[in-house]
């Protein structure tokens, strides 16, 4: 019975738990994944979300991994949550698991409680028997099923941090996570300083930065433009690609192109979905930018590379949200950069790990409208200054995040805890029978 079999028998593959799958904005996850599998391992993805993007990127075409998805919502499938309770509450976990998570609920009242312990039973009592370790994407919700789960089956656990999942969490239930998790690993130092001083343990969190793939973002053979804005038929094009949410900033960013001099020739294009992107055309039409102005919704990754190569100017001019929210080390900035487009953005968290101001990039501080306008109009009229810099950040992201390079602390992470490549096995299949 599926969370109950005997698990001594070979068990390597890792069962990852995720937030949606695939997405076209967690590019990141679907390139770390890849790479697990590139290096031997065998994966097998839990999404608690249906995905909603009409579109997939071709990295999501070449997954091996199946993918089961736990019931969204507890009520669309109340037949397969009574299984799974019924299968693990017999299970020895089983009452301390619950009680374990009486405790989270009296802390946090809440339905999403309430479905997290709903769909780590189903994963739980589902849990295929070649299963070794469960790998959680977030450290909120996913982690919260992945912890759950953990605990229902004896199996060991990590955990992937990222942004968001951080700085809107409690700090009693990172603690707490951190502490049950083998291992957690996260992309910045400003979340690896945060998350080291909330661990009880020491040596278990890690810094891996995600880095991009090289392969797919080469450099280009062609970059500079000497684009300056004079010339109305051949406008500076500036481009910003990430969702429509509230820490991108993007309201600020509307502000400061409608302060932009009227002598000065650009469009600016955005490429991503959101929740804000309907306040974000209206903001548009309101400030009269519609004429220069491109909202195209998300798009593939062959797309959006093309338009780092189409651009002069990348903006991101990301902010601290009011609910805490704040990006991490975007990816869409390491992607720019590696074309060699001139990235301008604001020095929140992690972003500084990658671009410093006058060197490989221009910093301006966040929610200021005149100050990134000046950044902007700079830039613009200087296609030297962008080059010079471009050059520089391509170099960096060249040097420092290459995703091949920072995988291996992954991988290695998995082999000291006995989850083994296939490759790794076969060898001691080999050994053995020599041996033999």
């Amino acid at each position: 019975m599926p969370g109950t079999e005997d698990r001594s028998l070979a068990q390597d593959t890792i069962a990852v738990v995720l937030k949606g799958y695939p997405r076209l904005s967690e590019t990141f996850i679907a390139q770390e994944l890849r790479a697990l599998e590139r290096a031997g391992f065998i994966l097998r993805f839990f999404s608690l979300r249906q995905p909603t993007d009409r579109k997939r990127h071709p990295i999501h075409d070449e997954m091996k991994a199946s993918v089961v998805y736990l019931p969204e919502y507890l009520h669309d499938d109340p037949l397969r949550v009574l299984r799974a309770w019924w299968r693990m509450r017999t299970t020895p976990q089983y009452k301390e698991t619950r009680k374990s998570w009486l405790r989270d609920l009296g802390r946090d009242l809440s339905r999403n409680r309430i479905r997290r312990f709903g769909q780590a039973l189903v994963l739980a009592a589902e849990m295929p028997g070649d299963v070794g370790w469960i790998y959680s994407h977030f450290i909120h919700t996913p982690a919260s099923v992945a912890r759950y789960a953990h605990a229902l089956t004896g199996l060991s656990w990590s955990c992937s941090a990222h942004a968001k999942d951080i700085w809107t969490s409690p700090d009693w239930e990172l603690s707490e996570k951190l502490d049950s998790a083998r291992w957690t690993v996260t992309c910045t130092a400003n979340g690896f300083r945060h998350l080291k001083d909330l661990s009880a343990r020491d040596g278990n969190v890690h810094l891996v930065y995600h880095g991009i793939d090289l392969a797919r973002f080469p450099r280009p053979v062609r970059r500079a433009t000497a684009r300056d804005g004079r010339d109305r038929g051949n406008p500076v094009r500036l481009l910003t690609v990430g969702r429509a949410v509230e820490k991108k900033g993007l309201d600020t960013l509307l502000d400061a192109l409608a302060l932009l001099p009227e002598d000065l020739s650009w469009t600016w294009t955005h490429i991503g979905g959101g929740e804000l992107s309907d306040r974000l055309k209206a903001h548009v039409e309101r400030l009269g930018l519609a004429d220069r102005v491109a909202l195209t919704g998300a798009q593939s990754q062959e797309t959006v590379l093309d338009a780092y190569r189409a651009s002069d100017l990348f903006i991101l001019p990301s902010r601290i949200a009011s609910n805490g929210d704040r990006d991490g080390l975007p990816n869409v900035l390491v992607e720019a950069a590696s074309q060699e487009l001139t990235c301008l953005s604001t020095p929140v968290s992690g972003i500084v790990e990658l671009i410093r101001d006058g060197e490989n990039g221009v910093l301006v501080a966040p929610d200021e409208p005149a100050l990134l306008a000046s950044a902007i109009e700079r830039l613009a009229r200087q296609p030297d200054l962008r080059a010079k810099l471009a050059r520089a950040a391509a170099d960096e992201v060249h040097a420092r995040f290459d995703h091949l390079s920072t995988i291996g602390t992954l991988v290695e992470l998995f082999r000291q805890n006995g989850i083994c490549p296939l490759q790794d096995r076969k060898a001691m299949n080999r050994n053995g029978q020599q041996a033999a």
